[in-house]
């Protein structure tokens, strides 16, 4: 009898115990791929080559491979090497599968980190960039590209104005988001028009915050429809020229 009593208090001791939840590693392909549009799917994501813009380059070639992914998290890296044409030869990124063709009136904040690092031979021009696209319906055509450069290597934004020099003149300055400070350009590469967020100095190689207050302030500020649709949520590096190796150690992105 002593011993079942014993037994019963020692139960609720046991089941209020903390539970520790612990990231799952999932299986991944590491398989490097290096064809022009080859991709590979993990969870929410697909990891993408993209040189969609190869036909410009005297020379050179891509590489892209996942590294791993624990719970919401990816690793991925990109080697690459181009010469010759001044146009963006690749844009090897990570895309978001899940929460999209959301109308952005229906979208509450976008959290995601981001930890990366390049190593660079010689010149290189590139960009690191989260790159999302709305459209007037789901799935449909794109309206509007939103860039947000982390990094500007030797490169430069889309833009309506150019200066004497050949740069890209912003058509606001200095503008407060999730900590940092930006240029924001605007023009038209064509298709559709590009917003684009450039730092007004520096590189921020480790970001955490929500990306949504970008898609916010162009609603508020640049007349963007919140009734758009986000079709598209991706992030990588855009080269141009040169040799680098780029590595995200940490990705994540959710909408929400």
């Amino acid at each position: 009898m002593f011993s079942l009593s014993l037994l019963l208090l020692c139960v609720p001791l046991v089941s209020s115990m903390p539970r520790m939840h612990k990231h799952h590693v999932r299986a991944v392909d590491t398989t490097p791929f290096s064809g022009q549009f080859d991709s590979v799917n993990v969870g929410q994501y697909t990891v993408l080559n993209n040189l969609w813009g190869e036909h410009d380059a005297a020379s050179g070639s891509q590489t892209t491979q996942i590294t791993s992914m624990e719970g919401g998290t990816i690793a991925w890296k990109t080697n690459w090497t181009w010469t010759g044409g001044n146009q963006v030869k690749s844009f090897a990124n990570i895309q978001l599968n899940t929460g999209i063709n959301q109308q952005l009136s229906a979208i509450s904040n976008m959290p995601s980190t981001w930890h990366w690092s390049q190593s660079n031979t010689g010149v290189v021009v590139a960009d690191v960039a989260y790159d999302l696209f709305t459209s007037d319906t789901a799935g449909g055509s794109n309206v509007n590209e939103i860039m947000i450069w982390l990094a500007n290597v030797n490169s430069g934004p889309i833009s309506a104005q150019y200066n004497a020099t050949g740069q890209a003149v912003p058509i606001l300055k200095k503008i407060p988001i999730e900590g940092y400070t930006w240029n924001l350009y605007s023009g038209s590469n064509g298709y559709n028009q590009v917003y684009s967020f450039l730092l007004t100095s520096g590189t921020v190689k480790s970001f955490k915050g929500d990306i949504y207050p970008f898609l916010s302030y162009l609603i508020d500020n640049e007349g963007m429809s919140s009734s758009q649709y986000l079709t598209t949520a991706q992030a990588g590096t855009e080269a141009t020229s040169g040799t680098a190796k780029f590595t995200t150690s940490a990705y994540s992105l959710t909408i929400n």
